[in-house]
């Protein structure tokens, strides 16, 4: 018999990638959508999966929605990637941040402890609640000290999944993924923005891609590797919680400027702090400047994964480094001109 498995928030890049792995390994996938949900899921059918997947669109806010395709189905696990997940916006929408990446843990936890105490659940955590860094490298050990509304809603929904692990015994996993990208990253994430932005102007386009902190660094990796690392967490005799990275970091200006050597610009930096702008050399124009308007109102500087139980416990390393990313991205990108 077929396991099956059900993903919220299976419209998004994760749930794309993980879906499609799933179904790879023989799965029955169900997946959960926003009612409000507008992208008509061209993730899903940018792999060819979409008439695949078994959708429902449900209110994750409502206990007895939850409850119910629990009840009915009694998956053997249930990988909650549903969130808002954009942590600009969450500065601008903290409420609601607060509602859609707490309540929703919540309600799934508390029916499959009522309903379903056998199905394995993954909760998709995330290196934000790290934020203002305590340790040079992040682990499993590292005190939390999140930056943003995203990070402190992200937080609850971890803490929670680890207490009903401890409280109910069931088999509840928390991943704490660093950043991790792809060509289905949506538009508004900074990777995804500066491949768009610096592609489009190397085929015509006009306007420049405008910037906050560039010095920030991050600990990127390729989504379709990190979504191995989910599956494999479900697979454990035991439940636990894992860090997913790389142990690389790198600063938006480095994740740029690989972009442009991949679309072989040459160029040059001019100009310091706000004044700071990426020119190409070939005709002055300005590629990228710096706005006040994308820094954040409490920054996080620096973020690098110490992944060495991941690397231990589930035998799971990276596939892609940085340069990878960046060139499966370009080239995603620039088969839009061809």
């Amino acid at each position: 018999m077929k396991k099956k498995a059900l993903i919220t928030g299976i419209s998004g890049q994760d749930g794309a990638y993980l879906s499609k792995l799933l179904l790879s390994k023989g799965y029955e996938v169900f997946g959960i959508e926003r009612r409000t949900a507008s992208n008509e899921n061209f993730r899903l059918k940018f792999f060819n999966i979409f008439e695949k997947i078994k959708l429902h669109r449900i209110d994750l806010y409502e206990f007895n929605q939850v409850s119910k395709i629990i009840i009915d189905e009694q998956f053997d696990e249930i990988y909650n990637l549903a969130a808002q997940s954009f942590v600009g916006s969450s500065w601008d929408n903290p409420i609601s941040t607060s509602n859609i990446n707490s309540i929703a843990v919540t309600n799934i936890l508390d029916s499959i402890n009522m309903f379903s105490p056998k199905t394995k659940f993954y909760q998709a955590s995330t290196s934000e609640m790290f934020g203002k860094i305590i340790q040079k490298k992040q682990s499993e050990d590292t005190p939390f000290y999140p930056r943003s509304p995203y990070g402190v809603s992200k937080l609850y929904a971890h803490w929670m999944t680890k207490n009903y692990r401890e409280s109910y015994n069931l088999f509840c996993c928390s991943g704490i993924l660093f950043n991790h990208e792809s060509p289905l990253r949506g538009s508004e994430f900074v990777t995804k923005k500066i491949v768009e932005s610096l592609t489009k102007q190397c085929n015509g386009a006009e306007d420049s891609l405008k910037l906050g902190n560039i010095d920030a660094k991050r600990d990127w990796g390729f989504a379709g590797d990190y979504v191995e690392a989910m599956y494999l967490m479900l697979q454990q005799e035991k439940p636990d919680d894992f860090v997913i990275g790389t142990g690389v970091t790198n600063s938006v200006r480095k994740f740029c400027e690989l972009t442009l050597t991949k679309l072989n610009v040459d160029f040059s930096w001019d100009g310091k702090g706000i004044e700071e702008k990426c020119i190409r050399n070939s005709d002055n124009k300005i590629l990228i400047e710096i706005s006040s308007d994308f820094f954040r109102p409490a920054e996080v500087d620096f973020l690098l994964a110490d992944a060495s139980k991941a690397k231990k416990v589930l035998n799971w390393e990276p596939k892609h480094n940085l340069e990878d990313l960046v060139e499966i991205m370009v080239d995603f990108e620039l088969s839009k001109f061809q």
